[in-house]
């Protein structure tokens, strides 16, 4: 029996982002300090980034336009992370976020978080936002197949 591939059977795999998760003690200019660390950085920019914070700790979900260089980066830092794909989709007037919402519910795909995308695109009509949905293959089958736009790693350099 072959292994289970995340291509479908026309072996095309939906566009993806990738997510870093940074791991922070809940300590004064601790996220400065990660910032200015992407600041410095030549070779990656963040397009997106949120913070869930905690009495002791906080969580920053970035995502970077050099997944290979930002994982560099947060390694000599030597901060923990981990790592996830995510789902980078438009909306616009005529696919608004709760129609989306609407066509992952109708397939029962769970939305486990989502945040705005922060740069400006010269080939977005709409906003872009990160998805993090419990199916990225599906979710993005069927987004595409009503019309939304999906946003690769590639398409944020």
């Amino acid at each position: 029996m072959s292994e289970l591939s995340p291509e479908t059977a026309q072996g095309y795999r939906v566009p993806a982002v990738r997510q870093f998760s940074i791991f922070l003690e809940n300590r004064v200019g601790r996220l400065l300090e990660v910032l200015h660390a992407f600041d410095d950085a030549v070779d990656v920019q963040l397009h997106s980034i949120a913070v869930m914070e905690a009495s002791d700790y906080a969580v920053v979900r970035t995502i970077p336009d050099n997944a290979d260089a930002a994982r560099l980066l947060l390694r000599s830092a030597e901060l923990n992370f981990s790592e996830t794909d995510l789902l980078v989709v438009e909306t616009t007037d005529d696919r608004p976020l709760s129609l989306l919402c609407q066509h992952l519910l109708g397939a029962e795909i769970n939305i486990l978080f989502m945040y705005p995308i922060m740069t400006d695109s010269p080939m977005s009509d709409g906003s872009r936002l990160a998805l993090c949905v419990d199916e990225n293959e599906f979710a993005g089958q069927i987004l595409l197949r009503k019309g939304y736009r999906l946003y690769g790693g590639d398409d944020l350099r």
